[in-house]
């Protein structure tokens, strides 16, 4: 999935599966995997995580909101990953609190962490499906303090004695659901009330402190325009003093004083972030057993569609066989809508449409990724859905293929995350140029207006600092060219777009590529689509 990051500002600076090794029991229902995260597992994150939090804070991390689909329907629940990486807790309606130092909650002395949940409702159970209640998640995901969302208010928090609160972020867009006096709604407006935070708090003028503090001075060039653009279209940065003083500062000297004078905030929707970046970014071997199994199953869906893939078949049917991989192989859901984009909407980056009824000799973008267990993969092919490439289409297949081996080069621990991007980009500007599509370096933008790398974990572009590569880093490489109609070369180009994309582990000598499985030269991508499928003689009536 192409590259994006999260913050504004951050943009500008083979066959069958053999069965994975089992991580831990989690009996949360009859017949259910056996190889989620170990309670074990969440516990060591905890702990990690409270070793990080400044003195004297307490740390408040939301379940996701429920949202609506249409009417009375909902869309299928995915838990915050932040809060699913610290407990396993996979149900809505809950609140987890860590302290840096031990407290007294619901009168239980030496409390670090306190988990509110949903409670167990045979009713509701009937209908939605099981719930863990609070015996349940003391028995299956054993963390210190376990009470019913309900207790949340009357658990005699004493949030007056923090000197910080620390949030990823305030819910916002909250259904209040009226029979139930302890859901998310509910538990945000108690947090407000007994925290103490002002009605006019506004995460954006916190998010500006943060990028003042990491980029005031070393990118002050980038910073200052976009701040002071950002400034006069939001009156609450206009009046805040801690941004004016900075875009006041007009030296170097000035500058440092001014980033250095930034104000303690006592509710704090930075720095929490920043600890679980840090966490988040390197990966345990627990976690890289589940990506592997994610990236595989998604490279098992690339060789399979490959076999498969014909002119006359829909974009949203080749979307279907990929997704009914992941299902086969029991990953859950897909990392992020598939992207599967023919000719001209190959050229759209994020195109999830994916309607086109007859994909033609085009080639088809394939940028797909199953989740499983939460863990995500994200892996790109391009293919012709005759079978051969044609002489442009190879081409710029080939510079792209080239491009990426370039990029895989520069992935080795301590290189700055953007290496693989520059040798990339390196690449595809001498090779455009040799075409003749662009003539001037700074064309390149046109046709590779993406970044090449981004993390990979429990969200598709991951949690992490966007530092030096480290050993325990899991990142996409996706380098790719897209040329669509009107653009200003020889009109032979058009409607080409290419991007191949693998998921790649750091490693302490270098790099390993977790999806090789998935065919990359143009030699390996036309020799898996000779190949017989199993679909071959798959026919369904035909509806009139």
């Amino acid at each position: 999935m192409s590259w994006f990051r999260r913050g504004t500002f951050a943009l500008l600076c083979a066959g069958a599966l053999s069965a994975a090794p089992a991580l831990a029991q989690r009996p949360a229902g009859p017949g259910r995997p056996a190889d989620f995260l170990d309670p074990g597992f969440h516990r060591g994150r905890r702990e990690a995580l409270r070793q990080l939090l400044p003195a004297g804070a307490a740390a408040v991390i939301f379940t996701a909101p429920m949202r609506n689909r249409a009417n009375d329907v909902s869309f299928i629940f995915h838990q915050n990953p932040d809060l699913y990486y610290l407990t396993g807790y996979d149900e809505p309606d809950g609140v987890l609190v860590l302290f840096k130092e031990p407290q007294t909650v619901g009168g239980q002395s030496g409390v670090t962490e306190a988990l509110f949940v949903q409670p167990r409702d045979p009713k509701r159970e009937l209908w939605n499906g099981r719930r863990l209640g609070k015996d349940g998640v003391k028995q299956e995901l054993k963390l210190q303090y376990v009470a019913d969302n309900k207790e949340f208010a009357a658990a005699g928090i004493n949030w007056d004695k923090f000197g910080q609160v620390l949030l990823t972020e305030l819910p916002a867009d909250v259904r209040d659901d009226a029979n139930d006096p302890a859901d998310l709604f509910s538990l945000v407006a108690t947090l407000r009330q007994q925290a103490k935070i002002p009605a006019d708090f506004d995460p954006r003028v916190a998010e500006l402190h943060q990028m003042i503090s990491r980029f005031g001075v070393a990118n002050a060039d980038n910073l200052r325009p976009y701040l002071t653009a950002q400034a006069s279209a939001q009156p609450a940065l206009a009046a805040d003093a801690y941004v004016q003083a900075y875009l006041k500062a007009d030296t170097k000297e000035a500058r440092e004083k001014a980033v250095a004078s930034r104000p303690v905030a006592r509710i704090d929707i930075t720095t929490l972030g920043q600890a679980l970046d840090q966490l988040r970014e390197v990966k345990t071997p627990e976690e890289i057993k589940l990506l592997r199994r994610a990236i595989r199953i998604s490279a098992v869906g690339q060789q399979e569609v490959m076999k498969a893939l014909k002119p006359n078949m829909g974009e949203m049917e080749v979307q279907g066989l990929h997704e009914y991989v992941y299902k086969k192989y029991g990953a859950e859901f897909e990392g992020y809508p598939s992207i599967v984009g023919a000719g001209a909407n190959g050229c759209i980056l994020h195109y999830e449409t994916n309607d086109k009824p007859r994909i033609g000799s085009d080639l088809i973008l394939m940028d797909c990724g199953a989740e499983y267990h939460g863990y995500t993969a994200d892996v790109t092919r391009t293919a012709p859905p005759s079978g051969k490439f044609n002489p442009e289409q190879k081409q710029i297949y080939e510079l792209v293929l080239a491009a990426q081996d370039a990029a895989f080069l520069a992935c080795k621990p301590g290189a700055t995350f953007r290496a693989p991007h520059e040798a990339a980009a390196g690449v595809i500007t001498e090779g455009l140029k040799k075409l003749g599509i662009i003539k001037e370096d700074a064309e390149v933008r046109r046709y590779f207006p993406h970044g090449t790398s981004h993390y990979l974990g429990l969200d598709v572009h991951d949690r992490g600092r966007y530092g030096p590569l480290a050993a325990g880093n899991v990142i996409t490489v996706e380098p790719g060219i897209y040329i669509p109609e009107g653009s200003p070369c020889d009109k032979k180009w058009w409607n080409i777009g290419v991007r191949i994309e693998d998921d790649v582990l750091i490693t302490p000598a270098g790099w390993e590529n977790l999806s090789k499985e998935a065919p990359r030269t143009v030699a390996e991508v036309e020799a898996m689509m000779a190949k017989a499928s199993a679909l071959d003689n798959f026919k369904l009536p035909e509806l009139k």
